[in-house]
């Protein structure tokens, strides 16, 4: 029972400290944040490196190092898309009266490079682990991947809290593609579904059968899951989204002229004609 909490109390600390690490980062000086992506990617590989490691490992440390690992491996594919580094060939915000299919491919673009750098780095990951005793790592980051696109898609169905405020202000053109509503039909079934996952877990580590490492990985992931579930509802309960990240989050360039200046130099919207851009640049 002791092995569950702290295993429990371990997952909850790293999400909370690790994203607020991410949102922190992104707005500091241009020297900070591209020092923080080489940094990030020496990391990131080393977590693959620790992932083919631990892949045989059945202990519990074992399943602590792959839990590390795979967070590390994300919070690269998070940096790297904060900082304007890896986003998408859409750059710039779309008309409000963009509707539909139109709509989807221009938000798709949007993230496109993202997407592809995260599957990447999952397909990579799966390969590494593939057929090994240890799918901790290889668990967490599915877990986060899966969790992650839904939150993107209820964003785009539309929600209550859009947590606009977490996106620094080279990438602000990206809300023009959210949409703000009380609940979405998607939401309902990604909710349930992840619950149901998770009811699956629970019922797992509960078994007599289940050896203590195994029990640590599955509370590690499915915590994870617990947490990714929470994040779903605060989309849509009338609650401030960044409450337990106001010590990392900042404000906005334009509020703040010494704030984080992007890697990528922002691109004006399409729907400006060149008088509106003149005025803009000067």
């Amino acid at each position: 029972m002791t092995d569950t909490f702290v295993a429990l109390g371990f997952a909850i600390f790293i999400w909370w400290f690790s994203t607020g690490i991410v949102i922190l980062l992104n707005r500091m000086s241009r020297t900070a944040v591209t020092l923080s992506l080489v940094i990030s990617s020496a990391l990131g590989l080393g977590a693959l490196a620790g992932l083919a490691h631990t892949a045989q490992q059945t202990g519990v440390t074992g399943a602590y190092c792959a839990f590390t690992c795979a967070l590390l491996a994300w919070g690269w594919n998070e940096l790297s898309f904060l900082t304007g580094w890896i986003t998408g060939p859409q750059k710039t915000a779309i008309l409000k009266s963009t509707t539909g299919i139109p709509r989807f491919i221009a938000s798709f673009n949007a993230v496109l490079w993202h997407e592809l750098a995260i599957l990447m780095v999952g397909l990579a990951i799966a390969a590494i682990t593939w057929d090994a005793p240890n799918q901790v790592g290889t668990g967490t980051y599915f877990v986060l991947w899966i969790m992650r696109t839904s939150a993107k898609l209820n964003l785009f169905f539309g929600v209550r809290n859009l947590s606009e405020e977490f996106l620094p202000a080279h990438l602000a053109y990206l809300e023009s593609f959210f949409k703000r509503r009380r609940m979405n039909a998607f939401f309902p079934f990604a909710v349930a579904s992840a619950s149901a996952c998770l009811w699956f877990l629970v019922d797992f580590a509960s078994q007599p059968m289940t050896t203590p490492a195994q029990v640590v990985g599955v509370v590690l992931v499915g915590t994870m899951l617990a947490l990714a579930i929470v994040e779903h509802l605060m989309l849509v309960l009338p609650l401030d989204t960044t409450a337990l990240w106001r010590w990392a989050i900042r404000k906005r360039q334009s509020e703040n002229p010494a704030a984080f200046e992007p890697l990528v130099p922002p691109v004006l919207p399409a729907h400006l004609d060149s008088h509106d851009k003149s005025l803009q640049v000067n």
